[in-house]
């Protein structure tokens, strides 16, 4: 079994030429386990679980490893609640999303999505929650891998879950390259030893064969890739509210520092955009 080391992070580091680092997100509901997961990857505690509900999206932070010869960066985003936002969430966001967006582009892109769900029924919010990374961050153009948590109490195999629900997650449109059956159980339940190890050695086998076949990954102009997705998180918005485009300038300018002539620019881009959800490209 290949070992993960741990090296704390202060911030986002530009992709250095010929750089072996892959960049992996990892989202899902809140209590879901996304830390858990990833100190199962890792085999010690190297991610702690956040103490913060709110319901914002976008947030996250770094933890790098190394898996053999392959670095690996594991943004670790905010717990996901229903998706549906008023106009004063969808301002609070902004931030964030030019938070994410700027270190994910200084780091050179994304190569992959993790989607942990807990072990439960499928739902309408997963099918928003995949929506929202797979489509409204990266364009359907990143491999989406599921990992399936809370499944230690299964009375024979955890990938049994699997065989009984794909076809439910099939109907939702949700369609992973890979997936992955796990216990995100703390190391100090000792009934799940075994299942533990297990997890770990699944985790790492998605991780490296996902990540070692060679997939291009995703980036684009920051300024284009910043609008395109505040254009399609409004329509998250709820129904009855709107966004006019002289508050989107100022919260740019107040949220993300942008001059006037910035933050005009990207008001521009995503209110041209109302027909055509599916490319927004910056002016140059």
């Amino acid at each position: 079994m290949r070992s993960l080391t741990h090296q704390s992070t202060t911030g986002p580091r530009s992709a250095a030429p010929g750089s072996k680092k892959k960049n992996v997100v990892i989202f899902g509901e809140t209590g879901v386990g996304k830390s858990s997961v990833i100190n199962v990857v890792a085999g010690k505690t190297v991610a702690k679980s956040s103490p913060d509900l709110e319901g914002c999206t976008l947030e996250a932070t770094e933890y790098t490893f190394s898996l053999g010869e392959v670095e690996i960066a594991v943004w670790d985003t905010v717990g996901l609640e229903e998706p549906e936002m008023g106009v004063n969430t969808y301002f609070g966001a902004i931030a964030k999303a030019h938070q994410l967006i700027t270190s994910l582009h200084a780091a050179g892109g994304i190569d992959l999505l993790l989607y942990c769900v807990r072990g439960a029924r499928v739902t309408a919010t997963m099918q928003k929650n995949y929506r929202l990374f797979n489509e409204f961050l990266c364009d359907k153009k990143v491999p989406l891998a599921l990992v399936i948590t809370h499944l230690e109490n299964e009375e024979v195999s955890m990938e049994d879950w699997w065989v009984r629900n794909e076809q439910t997650f099939k109907k939702y449109g949700i369609e992973p390259v890979a997936h992955a059956c796990i216990t995100a159980a703390p190391a100090h339940v000792d009934r799940c030893q075994d299942r533990r190890v297990e997890s770990q050695q699944a985790m790492q086998a998605l991780l490296q064969n996902i990540l070692g076949d060679g997939h291009p990954r995703y980036d684009q102009e920051q300024t284009s890739w910043f609008a395109a997705l505040l254009f399609r998180l409004r329509s998250l918005v709820k129904k009855k509210e709107s966004i006019k485009r002289k508050d989107m300038v100022r919260e740019l300018k107040k949220r993300c520092s942008y001059d006037l002539d910035a933050a005009e620019k990207i008001a521009k881009i995503i209110e041209g955009s109302r027909d055509n959800d599916s490319e927004v490209t910056a002016e140059k």
